[in-house]
């Protein structure tokens, strides 16, 4: 199979070499996806594996369109709809990107529509129906330089839903990001990991998970089991395999997660005993001052506020002191690793980067930063 992976801006090489991992091959990075091939047995594991990637579209066609009457021509002649969507099934399309004069995702999602069901209705005189909630397949177009690229969408929910956390704070990290960020700090377990703001405990629950290679929640039902060419026992063995995965928990350094809003203290409680993990991370109901830890290396995360979604700028001046001169105090030796939306308030750390990685998160423009803390 031709296989696309949406991914976090920032973090596309990080999925590329997890695809690797997984089985993927020809495998190369552009903005905010990567493309690969697979064999059956990959694709569906890299539905139970992959940390980092939101969905994965598998590729049917490329053509090129330039007005409604191409993009029309083309869908309607480049796959075997009529084998792959008898007219019992439902369908819907989504779309993404534009070209000159296809500048309109709803207008051209309903041209790829008409082609289809056109097509069925002439031959079989019957179409399908349209599923908003419950679709047999979902049909994507991507538009790029009047060329269109055709796919079919392999699951119904994104892949960064863990499960784990029906319970969020205001500001949540994405699973996926949060897993893809602790990639880049290169974090094993062997060393203790403590995040000072810690939220629903998104950066705790992955750390673990990622680390071990805990699978993901099976979905209840994947799209990629309504096509033609599903291969049921390839997927079973897979599932199989996934499922009987011996993960050993042993190894694991300390685990400390710290907040200070009673709230989300106890969102995060039941986040992490949703994910099975109430014995491998310690919950601190305290400001992170209160944190007293004896290691001598080890990694700190931080999520704070940016002054954007949560909190006013002026008033986290202090926030970003305090915790610049609570690590200098309390963690030297220590990678210190935060996630920033705003340069003014890093500054006030008063500590020295060592790198600087650009990311998206929720549309904010951030940095991932690494301190090395003296």
């Amino acid at each position: 199979m031709n296989v696309i992976a949406s991914s976090p801006e920032g973090l596309e090489k990080y999925l590329a070499s997890e695809i690797i991992d997984l089985g993927g091959f020809n495998v190369k990075s552009y903005k905010r996806s990567v493309s690969f091939e697979c064999d059956y047995g990959t694709f569906y594991r890299i539905h139970f594996f992959s940390r980092v990637a939101f969905r994965f579209y598998r590729e049917v066609a490329r053509f090129a369109c330039y007005d409604r009457l191409s993009l029309y021509q083309a869908v309607r002649d480049s796959f075997d709809w009529l084998r792959w969507l008898p007219f019992e099934k439902t369908f819907n399309v989504h779309v993404t990107g534009r070209t000159s004069s296809l500048s309109h995702s709803h207008f051209t999602a309903l041209e790829v529509k008409n082609s289809i069901i056109d097509l069925q209705q002439s031959v079989w005189n019957k179409r399908s129906n349209i599923s908003l909630d419950n679709p047999d397949l979902i049909i994507h177009l991507h538009l790029n330089n009047d060329r269109g690229v055709l796919s079919l969408q392999s699951s119904f929910e994104s892949l960064h839903k863990r499960g784990y956390r029906p319970a969020i704070g205001n500001a949540p990290l994405k699973e996926n990001l949060a897993s893809g960020l602790l990639k880049m700090t290169g974090w094993n377990g062997t060393k203790p990991l403590v995040d000072l703001m810690c939220g629903s405990g998104t950066f705790l629950i992955e750390a673990v998970n990622q680390t071990l290679k805990v699978p993901l929640k099976f979905q209840q039902f994947y799209l990629f089991e309504n096509w033609l060419d599903f291969n049921k026992k390839i997927y079973l063995d897979e599932k199989k395999k996934a499922m009987n995965k011996v993960i050993s928990f042993e190894k694991l350094s300390k685990i400390i997660g710290c907040e200070i809003n009673k709230d989300v203290f106890d969102q995060a409680k039941v986040n992490i005993k949703l994910a099975g993990l109430e014995n491998y991370i310690e919950l601190q109901y305290c400001d992170f001052k209160k944190i007293h830890f004896k290691s001598l290396e080890g990694l700190v995360l931080c999520n704070p506020p940016y002054g954007k979604k949560l909190g006013d700028e002026n008033q986290l001046i202090n926030l970003y002191e305090d915790m610049g001169e609570f690590l200098k105090r309390n963690f030297s030796g220590w990678e210190f690793w935060l996630l920033s939306g705003n340069p003014k308030l890093t500054r006030y750390l008063k500590m020295k980067s060592s790198l600087k990685i650009p990311v998206s998160n929720g549309g904010i423009d951030c940095r991932w930063i690494k301190y090395l803390i003296r």
